[in-house]
């Protein structure tokens, strides 16, 4: 940890939630995977397991004084005004490093303030396209946390989940465009009790998890003295786990590059289509996501095929949000139903 860093609580300190910590996880191995939506009660460590996540992750390489934290090494992926420095100098781009960073997305954030806008005035003037980069530039290569997502405007929404499947923000007005890359791991969180989000939207984030408070009571001790013991000395804490913190940060990295190498036999592939369809979900992300997060498990494991264990665990973060409903009921999702379709399936 910097010293000129606040120390924040260590991931590998929260008590139970393994869930939560594993989707997360399956996130920054896989940006692709489309992001977690964690579902549950307040007080249960959802914001603090995500910040605690950017610390167990290697700092990037940026472009030096680029709003949009470009990567110097991919030409492809930088914003115009990197692109075009690059074209015409490439040694000329400076570089310097960053660690990852967690930005907040505020409940009444306007569609401005996250997509940014553009100087329509002097565009048309100058003819020179202005931009005042938004939250989604800052997420860029970063963590998006949304807390009470289910209280953001429906269109916000859609999106923030256009922009993390895309891996680009575009802003038109009066048909002048500015686009940007826009890569980031999306993380909602909500207490379900406040509202739900619409079916169509829930469907966009890869995977979904429910948190619930501790009911053991020695669990719930251990809860409040690691707390306290991180307010009474929060460096000292968080110290304490630093070897353990080491630890996660190496399996992480592990993890991602095996993630390219490891396999899944056509069995299993049957199996999660199968379970998809018995289930009755729509579409074909669930399909997907299952697929995704299997491998992504069998990275963390440290090995490079899918087994049937992955597969079920699998289905437990993919399915729960995407389970057919009726207006007003709750999700419905009935895992000993999933456990004997795996029992039953080859």
């Amino acid at each position: 940890m910097h010293k000129q860093e606040r120390p924040v609580f260590p991931f590998t300190a929260i008590v139970g939630q393994e869930k939560m910590k594993q989707a997360l996880l399956l996130n920054v191995i896989n940006p692709g995977m489309g992001g977690v939506l964690i579902r549950g009660e307040k007080g249960t460590a959802k914001s603090t397991a995500v910040r605690a996540l950017s610390r167990l992750l290697p700092e990037i390489n940026v472009v030096k004084n680029c709003p949009f934290g470009c990567d110097p090494g991919q030409p492809n992926k930088m914003c115009p005004y990197c692109h075009a420095s690059w074209e015409e100098k490439p040694e000329a781009l400076e570089s310097t490093q960053k660690r990852i960073q967690v930005k907040d997305l505020p409940v009444g954030s306007t569609e401005d303030r996250v997509l940014g806008s553009l100087d329509l005035e002097r565009a048309i003037k100058e003819g020179e396209k202005k931009f005042e980069p938004g939250i989604l530039a800052e997420a860029n290569r970063g963590i998006l946390y949304v807390d009470e997502v289910n209280l953001l405007d429906d269109h916000i929404v859609d999106v923030l989940l256009d922009a993390a499947a895309m891996g680009v923000n575009t802003v038109e007005r009066e048909g002048v465009s500015f686009s940007h890359p826009c890569e980031f791991v999306l993380v909602g969180t909500m207490n379900p009790e406040e509202g739900e989000i619409r079916p169509q939207l829930l469907d966009r984030f890869g995977l979904c998890v429910q948190v619930e408070g501790i009911a053991d009571v020695e669990d719930r001790k251990t809860v409040v003295r690691r707390r306290m013991d991180f307010e009474q000395d929060p460096e000292a804490f968080f110290s304490s786990w630093q070897v353990h913190e080491q630890e996660i940060s190496k399996d992480i990295q592990k993890a991602s590059e095996l993630l390219p190498k490891v396999t899944i036999s056509e069995g299993e592939l049957d199996r999660i289509c199968g379970i998809c369809i018995q289930m009755g979900v729509d579409g074909h992300r669930a399909d997907i996501t299952m697929l995704k997060a299997a491998k992504g498990l069998a990275s963390l494991a440290g090995r490079i095929e899918v087994d049937k264990e992955d597969v079920f665990q699998a289905a437990d973060m993919a399915l729960p949000h995407r389970m057919r409903r009726k207006p007003f009921q709750d999700v419905d999702y009935d895992r000993e139903k999933v456990q004997n379709l795996f029992e039953a399936s080859k």
